[in-house]
């Protein structure tokens, strides 16, 4: 990683922005009680972060119980988190549908695994998690009168999205192969929230739907199919960057500070069961991406290897993100380039990816 101008910027620039942006949100939860499920992932770890600065920056009083199949790596991860003494974490699998006996005003369901691994090996495992994960925690919700439950789906639910549709919109039906096993995670999202759906109408709950593409920030994985992150992990190691495929796929990234603000505002403000596409809609091939990357970050450039993908979404994969910005105000903030740099210099600055 050899970036030829100085860039000021730590983690903490993030959390203040989040709270600036959020801060009439955050003080409606004032004195809260939240159930995160998947909330030691990327994500996890973001809503920690960002709900961490603001208890402090505010005097929130806010209280956040994580459920977690592992909270010893999770602690080897990110200690500050782990111990701080307004965070529980309750060790368990979601589906084993076993989950904290207390009330809580807010849900945040964000368990599950986006692993292409486990989509190709375990597609049963994975598929079983989404869905009957789903269910446990609407059942749990409803037993427990639960005021808003905030359910992280997936751009993947519209199944592949045609090269001449350049943004995807949320009333798009989509185009999915139902017995194709490679969209296993795709139709578990889509199972997941015609559960959402089924709970609302039956049980009378209040449920924000967020559907979110791809993303980039600190805590991302950069060793796993997020090409992004792979790129930015070879020029952090001083690699020249390769490409594995033809490099035509067309994607966008969202940055997880505008992601943070996003998502706090519709566990809040969504309409109940209608879908919100979560991410950027300024589109980027994954040539130029590892460009771009390449540019920005140094290393010794990077290689298209011209091999045919064999990937699950071989086109665009770009939401249209004007339902947010028109009904609620929600909007980008944080460049694409911006983004680069700060996951780079966060993952080195933890030694990741040397």
């Amino acid at each position: 990683m050899t970036m030829d101008y100085e860039y000021n910027w730590k983690i903490e620039d993030d959390l203040e922005e989040i709270v600036q942006l959020s801060k009439d949100n955050f003080l409606k939860l004032k004195n809260s009680e939240i159930f995160i499920t998947g909330g030691t992932g990327f994500i996890g770890c973001w809503l920690l972060e960002s709900l961490l600065y603001a208890n402090e920056k505010l005097d929130l009083n806010l209280r956040v119980t994580i459920l977690t199949r592992n909270f010893k790596s999770f602690q080897k991860k990110a200690p500050h988190l782990a111990n701080y003494n307004k965070f529980k974490f309750w060790e368990d699998e979601i589906l084993n549908n076993n989950f904290p006996k207390q009330k809580f005003s807010h849900i945040i369901h964000a368990a599950t695994d986006a692993s292409a691994s486990l989509n190709e090996n375990n597609p049963i495992k994975m598929f079983d998690t989404i869905v009957e994960g789903t269910k446990n925690i609407l059942n749990y919700a409803q037993s427990n009168n639960v005021n808003k439950i905030l359910f992280l789906s997936s751009g993947a639910v519209y199944g592949r999205q045609p090269w001449k549709m350049k943004n995807i919109k949320e009333d798009w039906s989509g185009d999915v192969d139902f017995i194709d096993p490679k969209l296993t995670y795709a139709e578990g999202k889509r199972a997941a929230e015609m559960l959402c759906a089924i709970f609302a109408k039956q049980y009378n709950l209040n449920i924000s739907i967020a559907r979110i593409f791809a993303l980039l920030g600190p805590y991302l994985s950069l060793d796993i199919h997020f090409a992004a992150g792979n790129f930015i992990r070879d020029a952090i190691q001083g690699k020249e960057i390769i490409v594995h495929g033809n490099g035509l796929p067309c994607r966008s990234y969202m940055y997880a500070s505008d992601l943070i603000v996003w998502l706090l505002h519709l566990l809040l403000h969504g309409e109940n069961c209608e879908p919100y596409n979560v991410g950027s809609d300024e589109t980027i091939s994954i040539k130029d991406i590892a460009k771009k990357t390449s540019k920005i970050l140094g290393g010794h450039g990077y290689k298209v290897m011209e091999i045919k993908d064999s990937g699950w979404n071989l086109g665009r994969y770009v939401p249209d993100t004007s339902k947010a910005f028109v009904n609620h105000g929600l909007k980008k903030t944080v460049s694409v380039e911006d983004a680069i740099i700060r996951t780079a210099l966060w993952n080195k600055s933890k030694g990741i990816g040397d």
